[in-house]
């Protein structure tokens, strides 16, 4: 999705272990020497141990091993340890291509076929290695089998070589005193530390360098902060940088800094404390507060027949405020069909109490807007830089945009505006009436046509959407927005400038038209202050 934003061309920061975006710092190269070490050491036997926090790159580690194995080695992997004794030797004997037919189940069966096996891989100066991942979850009768194999062996040389691989819980698991003979056997030892500042800097670039990328979008300070927040661990620099990007691209923003760091890495890391109240819930939270108190004013407003202007609802006092804000928040509900048919069928068509939360989202008074009933808006005199914008789109589109929006939900013949509060990848959030609600998309998809109404924040002059063949001051701000090198003073809409706005909806997913709409507008304005959505939900 944002591949195309920032001149990629593949996602930098996949989690998968992909040995050509492996950067090998001084102690990444240290770490691999140790495992080649373990294979090169041949004749001596015994265990190589790795060890490191998780998501420091051991199993990348592992697949770069894999590719510089020499020619006279043979590996078996193994990457599920929860096996038991015998198991563990099928597997073994399965990675290196014995014959164990008639032999399952059967532990000295397994063992003579392995023996046979590396005398045989002796004779031909071959060296056999077992490679065991994720190590610290071996039961403890199986390690006991793993420090048998080492037994095998001729007069003068072990015939087989075993790395282990694991998190930390490792070392602790081989101090015990019944496993002091396998820990006797381990000739090397090396514990994979994270990253510090200057290699994190360095891991970064060569990873935007590798997927294509020219120039780093990532400012120095966020750079330190993403350090700070992950600790230096890669697996966690990968999942902050990734949806800092995201965030990135959703806000036009061509720089990241470490506001947008600490904003990606609030959604994707898992709290050390009890989560606190983010500035989306407080909002979405007073919002449902201000219009519980006003849902007795909104009762008194005109028929849905007229066109009506929002009464500014009427305050409470700040301490039973702060409860009720609190309750609001802790009593977010998960709904399934039926709850949500009911909740649709309670409301009324009116708009304008959605209208008037999303006004508060935004910190725009009742009257800055007019409303109609039908859902669209017109700015109230005064506010010529608040923009109304309504139609029909998909989720992904609203979504890409990243602006809370009035949806227009219908069940059991009867209509309710919803407010579009946050969205991840399998749920929603709503503000329906008095209650947040999170629900599957393919609910809401069942309930919503896409009809959908929004406001937004930009220059006065983009009121009316330019359109194609039209010029204008508007059409010289789109011109100065995606095209400034080609743009001049009364230059037409035409099929240069449409070509660039096909881009720009296609990289915000959006359709795809050429056309700068209101929705597409407002895409161009998101870098704006205001309101976003939810992009975890909890």
């Amino acid at each position: 999705m944002y591949l195309r934003y920032y001149g990629l061309n593949e996602p930098p920061f996949s989690i998968t272990p992909d040995p050509r975006f492996v950067h090998l710092s001084e102690r990444h190269r240290d770490a691999l020497a140790h495992l080649l070490f373990g294979i090169d050491k041949g004749g001596g036997g015994g265990f190589v141990q790795l060890t490191g926090e998780v998501g420091t790159g051991k199993t990348t580690l592992s697949r770069l091993l894999l590719e510089q194995l020499p020619d006279h080695a043979r590996i078996a992997l193994v990457l599920n340890p929860k096996q038991n004794a015998t198991e563990l030797l099928e597997t073994i004997c399965e990675e290196l291509r014995i014959d164990i037919n008639g032999k399952r189940g059967s532990a000295k069966a397994l063992i003579d076929a392995l023996n046979a096996y590396l005398l045989d891989a002796y004779a031909q100066g071959l060296r056999v290695v077992v490679l065991i991942d994720e190590a610290q979850n071996l039961p403890a009768d199986t390690l006991e089998q793993v420090r048998l194999l080492t037994n095998l062996e001729t007069d003068t040389q072990k015939l087989l070589q075993i790395l282990l691989l694991g998190q930390p819980e490792l070392r602790t698991l081989l101090s015990r005193p019944e496993l002091r003979q396998l820990a006797q056997r381990i000739t090397a030892r090396y514990h994979l530390q994270p990253l510090d500042l200057r290699e994190t800097d360095a891991y970064l670039h060569h990873r935007w360098r590798v997927a294509g990328g020219t120039r780093f979008p990532f400012e120095a300070k966020a750079v330190q902060r993403l350090h700070q927040r992950s600790g230096g661990v890669p697996r966690l620099l990968n999942v902050i940088a990734e949806r800092a990007l995201l965030a990135g691209y959703a806000r036009d923003a061509a720089a990241i800094d470490h506001k947008l760091v600490d904003l990606a890495a609030d959604e994707v890391l898992p709290p050390s404390t009890p989560r606190r109240l983010t500035h989306h819930y407080v909002v979405a939270g007073t919002v449902a507060l201000l219009a519980a108190a006003g849902a007795l004013a909104w009762q008194l407003l005109p028929s849905p027949s007229a066109v009506v202007t929002p009464s500014p609802s009427p305050t409470q006092p700040q301490a039973a405020a702060a409860d009720d804000h609190q309750g609001l928040i802790q009593r977010i509900q998960r709904v399934d069909t039926p709850t949500l048919a009911q909740a649709i069928g309670r409301m009324g068509n009116t708009p304008v109490p959605a209208w008037q939360a999303l006004l508060q989202m935004w910190s725009l008074p009742a009257d800055a807007i007019t409303v109609n009933p039908s859902g669209p808006c017109s700015p109230a005199a005064g506010r010529e830089d608040t923009h109304c914008v309504s139609g029909t789109a998909r989720l992904d589109a609203l979504v890409a945009v990243d602006r809370p929006a009035l949806l227009k939900l219908t069940a059991q013949g009867g209509d309710a505006w919803a407010l579009l509060l946050g969205a991840d990848a399998r749920h929603v959030r709503l503000r329906l009436g008095h209650q947040l609600l999170d629900l599957d998309r393919s609910l809401l998809q069942a309930h919503w046509d896409g009809s959908y109404a929004s406001l937004w924040r930009g220059p006065t002059l983009l009121a009316t959407p330019p359109r194609p063949g039209s010029q204008g001051p508007t059409v010289d701000w789109l011109w100065q927005a995606l095209l400034p090198a080609q743009a001049s003073p009364g230059k037409p809409y035409d099929a240069t400038l449409r070509t660039a706005v096909r881009a720009l909806q296609e990289a915000r997913g959006l359709p795809a038209d050429g056309i700068a709409g209101s929705l597409t507008l407002m895409a161009m304005a998101n870098g704006t202050p205001g309101p976003h959505l939810l992009r975890v939900l909890e």
